[in-house]
């Protein structure tokens, strides 16, 4: 029971068991979570400050309160961020005792804040304003870094939650300026020299030195202390003939996806591509409800097919057509023809190697992305800047999100997703302040999500593909777990598990992962309590 009156709250102490959380709604709607060990309370604000999930709802494993949306992971007894995707650890309130009850008052914050006054001589220059780069500026700056902070960037905008383009941004539900990381005064607010419309032309990581073109054009040099380079990846553009016309779009910046909105109105859409990206926009235009006509087109029988099995994709393919969404699969596209009598081409159709013809007025190629390391050629391959868990390639000289093939918990890998990528502006924080309380990739597990229509697909872990695999509930209710082994070996630990509606069990999974101890084939075929030892496992 809670009693509340103005920014006070009463509460039970016998609510809560001790190494366990309970989180209590307000009439105001504000939530207030309270984490207990033995005879030690902690009262929190409840929400995640990501998208303001109810924590409670979530998992306590050990001194890891863990978000049930998209598992952002806090301090039970600071509210500290040890995982994003939230940027910001919690709010936490004072507390009372009073015997058996305890006062939380809310308008008394206990101040966490950190002075910046480390390394108050150094300078460090980050390239790339996506997740990475911002996280890495932020997250420095939070933790006490006191030293000069350049963050460029080749965008017209400071940095901005791109994978929300694709979702709310695309299907009318967000505007733009809430997409802005930490606020339209965010550089200003924590003195972060944001420097836009930049080009950097060469990185010299022995000198730990940048070459680049600033926004008059100039030649300029730069040279710092610590180095943080995250440029992140680009669209890739099949060689299919007519995929330079005028009307064939890709969707990675902000510009990209407000030349889509435009686009796409009262027109017939085509979808190439069956990944994250062609899912989630084909799902977006069909919830701004804008377009004439959407198609997916994709070269495998099933969506996603890397990532989920044939079933839970059955499972998905149904939820876009009950939308209005049209699938043409096991299919190659020849060429994306265009209108001769129109200047400049108007696009008139999509031809396909068996000789059907899909009309067309705009093309989106969700086609995949590669990483940005022209800027590392000398010292890396293509496929990503070998660096440590620490994110180091060299002292002082950082590689950062989508360009980095870093060492970590599941070995050697590239992983362009977001929560990685703010995962690894944590961990270069953390190696350039020399702290080694916080966790480095060794201790960490990948986790992304897909948002179609407002249901949100959840992966932990990851996977060589999704053929060996245990499924558990009904995809075609939207409620299922499904576990992915690199064998089908009975011995085998489950590498990745995917979700739809069962977000405890795929918290504990993460968690279990990240401690080295997943459910073996056996154990889930034999009715493993992943949740129970997941508690277990962390006490």
């Amino acid at each position: 029971m809670t009693n509340s009156t103005g920014n006070t709250v009463t509460i039970n102490k016998a609510d809560i068991p001790s190494g366990g959380m309970k989180s209590y709604k307000q009439d105001d709607d504000s939530i207030i979570l309270i984490t207990r060990d033995d005879s030690t309370f902690h009262a929190f604000d409840g929400k995640c400050p990501h998208a303001g999930a109810n924590l409670g709802d979530g998992l306590r494993c050990g001194n890891r309160v863990i978000c049930p949306w998209h598992h952002a992971t806090f301090d039970s007894r600071d509210g500290s961020l040890l995982e994003p995707v939230a940027t910001e650890g919690l709010t936490q309130y004072e507390l009372t005792d009073n015997g058996e009850s305890l006062t939380v008052n809310t308008a008394a914050k206990i101040d966490h804040s950190i002075a910046n006054d480390q390394l108050t001589e150094t300078h460090t220059v980050i390239v790339g304003g996506g997740a990475a780069g911002f996280m890495t500026a932020h997250h420095l700056r939070q933790m006490g870094y006191g030293g000069d902070i350049t963050l460029i960037s080749k965008d017209n905008k400071a940095p901005y939650n791109r994978p929300l383009l694709s979702k709310a941004f695309l299907a009318g539900n967000m505007p733009e300026e809430k997409l802005l990381l930490g606020g339209s005064d965010w550089a200003q607010k924590n003195n972060i020299e944001l420097r836009l419309n930049q080009i950097v032309n060469e990185v010299l990581p022995n000198e730990r030195t940048i070459i680049l073109d600033d926004a008059s054009g100039n030649e300029q040099k730069i040279s710092a202390d610590f180095l943080v380079v995250a440029t992140g990846a680009s669209p890739m553009v099949p060689p299919i003939k007519g995929a330079d016309l005028d009307g064939v779009y890709t969707l990675r910046s902000m510009d990209d996806a407000k030349a889509i909105k435009a686009a796409s109105h009262d027109k017939h859409v085509v979808v190439i591509g069956t990944g994250f990206i062609g899912m989630e926009v084909a799902a977006a235009l069909a919830q701004a409800g804008t377009t004439a006509s959407i198609t997916v087109v994709g070269q495998e029988n099933r969506v996603m097919g890397n990532i989920i099995s044939e079933t839970v994709s059955n499972a998905l393919i149904k939820l876009h057509e009950a939308n209005g969404i049209k699938f043409v699969l096991d299919a190659t596209v020849n060429e994306i023809s265009g209108n001769d009598a129109t200047v400049p081409t108007q696009i008139s159709a999509v031809s396909l190697a068996n000789g059907e013809q899909i009309a067309a007025d705009i093309v989106i190629l969700g086609t995949g992305v590669s990483p940005r390391t022209d800027l590392f050629s000398e010292v890396n391959d293509p496929d990503g800047v070998q660096v440590d868990s620490h994110l180091q390639l060299r002292d002082g000289v950082y590689a950062l999100g989508d360009i980095a093939k870093a060492s970590g918990k599941m070995g050697r890998m590239r992983i362009e997703h977001w929560r990685v990528a703010l995962q690894h502006g944590l961990v270069a924080t953390a190696a350039i302040l020399n702290d080694s309380n916080v966790d480095s990739l060794d201790e960490r597990v990948p986790f992304f999500w897909t948002m179609q229509y407002g249901k949100s697909l959840r992966y932990s872990g990851h996977a060589k593909n999704s053929d060996n695999n245990i499924l558990l509930g009904s995809p075609d209710t939207l409620n299922y777990i499904e576990y992915y082994f690199d064998d089908d070996n009975d011995n085998t630990r489950a590498s990745a598990a995917s979700t739809l509606g069962r977000d405890k069990d795929l918290i504990a999974f993460g968690e279990l992962l990240r401690l080295g101890q997943a459910p073996t084939r056996a154990q889930i075929n034999a009715g493993f309590d992943i949740i129970a030892q997941a508690h277990e496992l962390s006490r």
